[in-house]
């Protein structure tokens, strides 16, 4: 997605799971051209890539439409992806080699610089790095399969958190410990680490969406 593509995406998703754009509401590819003072082709590539989140949805004779997200469903996944991306951290921390460890280490170093210069676009990127180099690190494709869905899924929910207080601050001290952890081959704190950050954004997520429905 381009950068273009993925601040409108950003915004968008935000206004969906805030409550802003109501289940129901229409979107159209002329308005939001006029909106983001975009061309329209921008605009199809966000709305595929909401429809594939689940967070729009066509509907025929009545075009795109802001998807009812169901907060039990959204729990259940988000708890899914919780436990077994703890679960590949802990096996990558018995089976990285070292130089899938320095490959994880030079990313956390990219992601402090941009962290420093506030460069939230930049550090989402550097973000689903990390994690996917540690999915990888199990060396178990199905189960790199299963969270890479998982994390694909729930990727808009997690970015809609701009207001939260040093957003990227948090999590940058939170990968810190999972990379310890990897680094020293401590399998438990792995696992612990990472279910605790990820249990971190998912209450984060369930919360937003609970707010807005309650509106």
């Amino acid at each position: 997605m381009t950068t273009i593509a993925s601040n409108i995406f950003n915004i968008l998703t935000e206004e969906i799971i805030s409550g802003l754009l109501k289940p129901g509401t229409k979107l159209e590819e002329i308005a939001l051209a006029t909106r983001f003072k975009v061309s329209r082709t921008p605009i199809r590539e966000v709305l595929r890539d909401l429809a594939a989140k689940g967070l729009v949805q066509l509907v025929p004779r009545k075009g795109v439409l802001v998807a009812k997200i169901g907060i039990d469903e959204l729990s259940d996944m988000l708890e899914a992806e919780c436990e077994l991306e703890a679960l590949c951290a802990q096996i990558a921390a018995h089976r990285m080699s070292l130089l899938e460890k320095k490959q994880l280490e030079r990313v956390h170093e990219l992601a402090d610089q941009v962290v420093k210069k506030s460069d939230a676009n930049a550090y989402l990127e550097l973000n689903k790095k990390f994690h996917n180099l540690i999915c990888l690190g199990t060396h178990n494709q199905l189960l790199n399969e299963i969270v890479g869905n998982l994390r694909s899924r729930l990727s808009g929910f997690r970015q809609a958190q701009s207001k939260t207080e040093k957003r990227l601050q948090t999590s940058h001290q939170e990968h810190q410990l999972i990379l310890e952890a990897i680094l020293n081959s401590d399998a438990k704190a792995a696992f612990e680490s990472m279910r605790s950050h990820n249990a971190r954004l998912s209450s984060k997520v369930v919360e937003q969406l609970s707010n807005s429905k309650s509106r």
